[in-house]
């Protein structure tokens, strides 16, 4: 069986590979720039190169590939074309699963995240190949510059009122994902994965105190008011747009996981805040 990986020169598509190859696994690694991941194919990794822009080069990619994960994109109005790229070599690769990286409840998520994905599953159901869906909740690693500006302020921003979020670390999703890509089973099941803990905006600014060993209280926003301070620290108007949306959506429940996927599949408890902002 091989098992292919796209984007595997990202955070999450890394962590995949390497969670493939400490199972035994010998995978291909899909990536815009080979020389990212030089250390993957060192240690056993088949790297070939192609972007979600080219489906020639896709098709080259997937070629003798039985399993493949489609990690989501982050070029924003350009993903759900760029997943059916993806999708059409899949299948004309005849592979025997496509697993996806989406958002929770993308179907009814009204988060302005979700859009191309919800768009992306309505692609994936008139897949000719079998599918999972892979409905990953936030990475705790979303917070790890706001813990270390929190560390040093005392104070950790954010418009998520007192909603909850099922956060989990990167690595917890990607060994999930390896796991479902190894497994049985798993063809036409929707995953709402989400980790252990529920957590407020003041149960994160404790997770970041416990972590640093210094006062932290969390300051709630309005979502515009909390959109300009992320713009105000840099980030590109578009980009603080979808993240204070997200954190908004938060105080709403949207980003609550309770089913217990993300554990059931690992095996194991998911990793707390606290040793991932420790880390």
């Amino acid at each position: 069986m091989t098992v292919a990986v796209t984007a595997a020169g990202g955070q999450l598509g890394r962590l995949v590979v390497e969670a493939l190859l400490d199972a035994g696994e010998r995978p291909v690694a899909i990536v815009r720039d080979p020389g990212k991941v030089a250390d993957l194919a060192a240690r056993g990794a088949q790297v070939r190169q192609a972007s979600y822009d080219d489906p020639a080069a896709l098709d080259a990619a997937l070629a003798g590939v039985d399993r493949v994960l489609l990690i989501s994109g982050n070029e924003f109005g350009k993903r759900v074309a760029q997943h059916t790229n993806v999708l059409r070599a899949a299948e004309r690769a005849k592979v025997r699963l496509l697993a996806y990286t989406s958002i929770p409840r993308a179907d009814s998520n009204p988060m302005l995240l979700a859009a191309e994905h919800r768009g992306t599953e309505e692609v994936l159901a008139g897949a000719a190949v079998p599918t999972v869906l892979l409905r990953n909740s936030w990475y705790w690693e979303n917070y790890t510059g706001a813990a270390a500006n929190a560390a040093e302020s005392g104070v950790l921003y954010g418009a998520m009122a007192q909603g909850r979020v099922s956060g989990a670390a990167r690595a917890d999703y990607a060994e999930a994902a390896a796991r479902v890509l190894t497994g049985e089973g798993h063809e036409g099941r929707v995953y709402e994965l989400g980790g252990d803990e529920a957590l407020t905006g003041a149960d994160l600014a404790a997770a970041v105190a416990e972590a640093k060993g210094s006062p932290v209280r969390y300051a709630d926003l309005s979502k515009d008011d909390y959109a300009a301070a992320l713009r105000a620290a840099g980030l590109e108007e578009q980009y603080a747009a979808a993240l204070a949306d997200a954190d908004a959506g938060i105080g709403e429940g949207l980003l609550e996981v309770t089913t217990g996927d993300l554990t059931k599949l690992l095996g194991r408890p998911a990793t707390p805040a606290a040793t991932v902002f420790a880390q």
